[in-house]
């Protein structure tokens, strides 16, 4: 048959034979309503690798000058099937100690921001650049980042998050671009693997230049947006 065969022709010579209703088969994987959920928490596949066993083969890494300063490995903190993750620089003297991301003055300015759009540090996954805290809390060099990123992105690819959040220009640069500048562009829609990525500052920032936390604010909004929350 030459030519461009309409649905319109299929219907009617279905029709003509007979047929009038033809069963459509069901898919397997519907779209989840924002409503259909809990805002926070989806169900990871069975199967795929775990946070546990990424912390577990961390436990013991050398891979870095970083790994003989510190006293513990801070490896991230919250929901493991969360759907809004935060990415930070590194862990400071606080969270060496305590073995957990942002537990001091900026870990308490982001749970404001988080509560801000009806979540909470429990609902949300906090991790950074890298594990092991830089002497000085100076920013991690290209190296130890470079070590310690499979890491992180084996992390994001466990809890596959709806969005993530980069605080500051150090998780900008090493995770989504390299000559990546927060003043320039925090509040624009990245992406890393397929998964949305938007900058923002890093609290400890803020703290220190509080006029701009309005710009946070903004930045929030699109996370709730993109999170339909």
């Amino acid at each position: 048959m030459k030519g461009r065969v309409s649905a319109e022709m299929v219907a009617a010579y279905l029709r003509e034979i007979g047929i009038d209703y033809i069963p459509v088969p069901r898919r397997d994987h519907q779209p989840v309503s924002a409503t259909a959920a809990s805002p926070a928490k989806r169900e990871c596949p069975p199967g795929e690798e775990t946070l546990e066993e990424i912390r577990n083969e961390l436990a013991s890494c050398r891979g870095c000058a970083l790994c003989p300063g510190r006293k513990t490995v801070v490896f991230g903190v919250g929901n493991p099937g969360a759907r809004l993750m935060f990415v930070g620089e590194g862990p400071g003297e606080e969270e060496d100690r305590k073995g957990e991301p942002f537990v001091g003055a900026a870990g308490r300015r982001l749970n404001q921001w988080i509560a801000r759009i009806g979540l909470s540090r429990d609902d949300v996954y906090i991790a950074n650049i890298v594990k092991c805290r830089p002497p000085g809390n100076r920013a991690p060099l290209p190296a130890e980042a470079a070590a310690c990123l499979p890491f992180l992105e084996r992390q994001i690819r466990a809890i596959r998050p709806v969005a993530i959040c980069t605080l500051g220009g150090v998780a900008l640069q090493f995770l989504i671009d390299s000559a990546g500048k927060i003043t320039r562009d925090r509040g624009k829609w990245r992406e890393f693997e397929g998964i949305p990525v938007l900058p923002t500052y890093h609290p400890a920032y803020i703290l220190r230049n509080q006029t701009r936390e309005t710009e946070v604010f903004s930045d929030f909004d699109l996370l709730a947006e993109r999170l339909r929350l």
